[in-house]
């Protein structure tokens, strides 16, 4: 699947885990949702998602938080392209 069909996407496929759901919610402007799909999942992939989504939100303290859990640094890309890279990475995988 490509950037584009994935946001082309009317809802999430029931085959997403749940990193893609939350990033599918993202990027349909339902904050909350995103969070929900990844705030009690173990695992850094989840933290990874839910480090980007604090970053959005601007709570950096927290952000930094998950991104520690997730075992890397943040970046220092732009939140679009941080959602992308997050995007291509899950697509690769699942």
């Amino acid at each position: 699947m490509t950037v584009k069909e994935f946001k082309n996407l009317e809802q999430p496929l029931p085959s997403f885990s749940p990193e893609l759901r939350s990033l599918w919610w993202d990027f349909k402007g339902n904050w909350d949702m995103a969070h929900a799909e990844v705030d009690q999942l173990p695992g850094k992939s989840a933290a990874k998602v839910h480090a980007y989504l604090h970053r959005k939100e601007g709570d950096d303290w927290n952000a930094d938080y998950w991104y520690r859990r997730a075992g890397v640094s943040r970046p220092l890309v732009s939140l679009d392209d941080e959602w992308e890279d997050l995007l291509l990475d899950f697509l690769q995988t699942s």
